[in-house]
């Protein structure tokens, strides 16, 4: 229980400030030119313990580090979630309005943030996803100038000097994109050898260096996640079930992060690449064994099960040791 419910809707130019407090429901709001040197100053003079809302946007990392000494809890809410944020009329007093009001009710859904060393992380592999996009961008745009004239790339040459004079370009493009790739990945290898935690994600079989960083600047701190459910829930490997009535109506995907249900798809396809004795390939091939795992559903499994080891290395701080037993029947068997 807080004395002080506080919303906060910001902009580049004005922010509007709502205040609840415990014992009265009567919403106080101001709306003034975006300040957060004055926005701290007046968090600093209210007394008693108090809460902190605002909504999920470019800003908001930068407001929670900024604001996160000046009270007892910031919850940042996602506005996707919390529907109730769009209903009727919108103004910046009307959303702080309604932010405070959902706040005290414990209605908003909160988003994730840290405003530890792992913000650094995060910057980085933003940054090296956009150079990559970039560059895979430039090559496909290379190889349907190519495509057009019915040409391969490797072995051919464009005779047309304008489509040469753009293929010039991209391939300027292209240099640019694998040395910037470069110096990422050398940054990337860099931090990870002062950084257990990213030392031992990479122990785990098909999780290389990028895999292993993403993870760690994504996720930060596994105790966030209830349970086994919530965390495949998150990393968009599980479907969740619609009820009601008593009647199943099938299911549906949860809303979840693609970048790291990227890590773990490309994790179970490296892992099968590698040798007989790696416990993931085994978990795979005797999977196929049984009549109702087609190869898809197999690897869908794999990636599970290497999503479920990797929750556990975050709880655990150790390396992925390699003792993991197969749960499948038949392997046990033999």
């Amino acid at each position: 229980m807080y004395d002080h419910y506080i919303g906060l809707d910001w902009a580049e130019a004005n922010m509007a400030v709502a205040r609840m407090t415990r014992h009265s429901d009567e919403i106080t709001v101001i709306d003034v030119p975006s300040d957060v040197k004055e926005l701290k100053l007046f968090l600093g003079r209210i007394n008693g313990k108090k809460i902190l809302t605002f909504e999920e946007t470019t800003t908001s990392q930068w407001l929670y580090t900024e604001l996160q000494d000046y009270v007892d809890e910031i919850l940042v809410c996602d506005p996707v979630r919390n529907k109730l944020l769009s209903e009727g009329p919108k103004t910046d007093k009307i959303d702080a309005k309604k932010l405070v009001q959902l706040l005290k009710t414990n209605l908003l859904k909160p988003v994730f943030h840290s405003g530890s060393e792992f913000i650094k992380l995060r910057k980085l592999i933003s940054g090296y996803e956009d150079v990559v996009k970039n560059g895979v961008r430039s090559k496909n745009q290379k190889s349907a100038l190519f495509r057009a004239k019915g040409k391969n790339k490797k072995n051919d040459t464009l005779e047309d000097p304008d489509e040469k004079f753009v293929s010039d370009g991209l391939d300027r493009w292209i240099g640019w994109y694998e040395k910037e790739k470069k110096l990422y990945e050398n940054e990337f290898a860099k931090i990870a050898k002062g950084h257990k935690l990213i030392r031992n994600l990479k122990s785990i079989p098909g999780i290389g260096l990028i895999g292993a960083v993403r993870l760690a600047a994504i996720v930060v701190d596994a105790d966030r996640f209830k349970n086994k459910g919530s965390w495949l829930s998150y990393c968009g490997l599980i479907n969740l079930e619609r009820m009601s009535g008593g009647r199943s109506y099938g299911r549906k995907k949860p809303r979840y992060c693609r970048a790291i249900k990227y890590v773990f798809k490309l994790a179970a396809l490296t892992a099968l690449k590698e040798k007989n004795t790696n416990p993931f390939r085994q978990y795979y091939l005797g999977l196929l064994e049984q009549p109702k795992y087609s190869e898809e559903k197999a690897r869908q499994a794999l990636a599970r099960r290497i999503a479920v080891v990797t929750l556990g290395v975050f709880r655990s701080n150790k390396e992925f040791k390699n003792k993991w037993r197969c749960v499948c029947k038949k392997t046990e068997q033999r």
